[in-house]
């Protein structure tokens, strides 16, 4: 169940980036155009990762990681040029985080339930 919610949560934040840039480059862009392209592509990137970390691909929470670290940068860089302060980008920061401790607590669940030996050919004793 939490590495579903990590999954979402980070595919939602991958797809909210996007559109946002999307929207903000087809309205008028208001950063430079290498970081509208650079926050398509982070939440891009963090959209796959949602569903490598989703079913647990060995990197899978690295390379959403780092897709989170990529954003979390452009945030500092928007924030300067959109005057947004630093409570923005605390709160991102804070999500990011969350969304990484729910991936891996989900990550360490799994795989104790997987290591639960079951059935007759188990390494339990029988009486």
């Amino acid at each position: 169940m939490l590495l579903t919610i990590a999954a979402l949560g980070m595919f939602s934040y991958g797809l909210y980036e996007v559109v946002w840039a999307a929207v903000d480059l087809i309205r008028g862009a208001r950063l430079e155009l290498w970081a509208e392209l650079g926050l398509i592509m982070f939440g891009y990137l963090l959209g796959h990762a949602a569903a490598f970390v989703r079913v647990r691909l060995p990197g899978g929470l690295a390379f959403a990681i780092g897709a989170l670290l990529g954003l979390q940068a452009l945030s500092v860089h928007d924030a300067a040029h959109l005057d947004a302060g630093l409570t923005p980008q605390i709160g991102r920061g804070v999500l990011a985080a969350v969304l990484v401790v729910l991936a891996y607590a989900g990550t360490i669940n799994d795989a104790r339930i997987e290591r639960v030996p079951r059935g007759p050919g188990s390494d339990r004793a029988s009486t």
